[in-house]
């Protein structure tokens, strides 16, 4: 059970899986009322299915139109919208940048990017009409040190950093509050594919490039899901009531990435 109480209506996006599921798990378990959206019917069921008193609606966070109908579907279940966890993006290509195209990095940013402002829009009145409000937008480690190969994922997760810059400063007087996490090398199926994919074009054993990866992180360390869940939990809580427009490592401090 998370240490922090939330008595909130939590609207997580791609929360059928992944970090997603983790933060709208810890929302449920500190009391919080949450609905979820996902691309992926099966783990949009599964996850509600294992979480009574989850609701959840599917859509593409990338298409408006789809935003605008799981905003209704939350605010249907709930009454309203108090915390907005901004989780859905995708990695995107992993390519030289002229060897990208075109429509790669346009579902990139537009999922990673636009989804944000999508699902931003269509709270920010509901929030202020309450004068209340909590955003969280999870960015990434890699936004601080770059990512070569993969310039369309950091260029979209640097921009969400400039968002939650801007929405914090512009809803503030609403006392809606916008911050950013940043998680690091995450232990779940996703992250241990990654090192499993580097492992295989380097041609060395996965134990190799797990030291590689953890050598450039202060903490020598993995991130489970959850204490993304627990931070996102803590910024939503009363006492994280003062903090917005903060970039919030949740990583053991990555210094580099190889």
């Amino acid at each position: 059970m998370a240490a922090t109480t939330v008595t909130s209506r939590v609207i997580v996006t791609a929360a059928g899986s992944g970090i997603g599921k983790a933060v709208a798990e810890r929302f449920l378990a500190a009391g919080a009322r949450v609905h979820i959206c996902d691309v992926a019917r099966n783990a949009l069921e599964a996850t509600i299915a294992a979480n009574p008193g989850l609701t959840g609606s599917m859509a593409d966070v990338g298409v408006p139109d789809e935003v605008e109908r799981m905003v209704a579907d939350a605010v249907g279940h709930m009454g309203g919208v108090d915390v907005l966890v901004n989780n859905a993006g995708i990695g995107g290509p992993r390519a030289a940048l002229e060897d990208i195209s075109y429509a790669d990095w346009d579902r990139t940013i537009t999922v990673n990017l636009n989804g944000m402002f999508y699902c931003i829009k269509n709270v920010a009145r509901l929030m202020k009409d309450q004068r209340a409000g909590c955003i969280v937008n999870i960015s990434t480690a890699s936004a601080k040190v770059a990512l070569p190969l993969r310039s369309p994922y950091v260029a979209s997760k640097v921009g969400v950093l400039g968002l939650t810059h801007t929405v914090a400063r512009e809803y503030g007087p609403w006392k809606i509050r916008c911050n950013a996490i940043l998680p690091g090398l995450i232990d779940n199926e996703r992250g241990r594919r990654i090192l499993a994919n580097h492992a295989k074009e380097k041609g060395v054993t996965l134990e190799v490039v797990e030291r590689d990866f953890l050598e450039f992180i202060s903490l020598r360390c993995w991130i489970d899901p959850s204490e993304v869940g627990d931070l996102a939990v803590f910024l939503a809580s009363h006492a994280g009531r003062h903090i917005t427009g903060q970039q919030i490592g949740m990583d053991g401090n990555v210094e580099w990435e190889i």
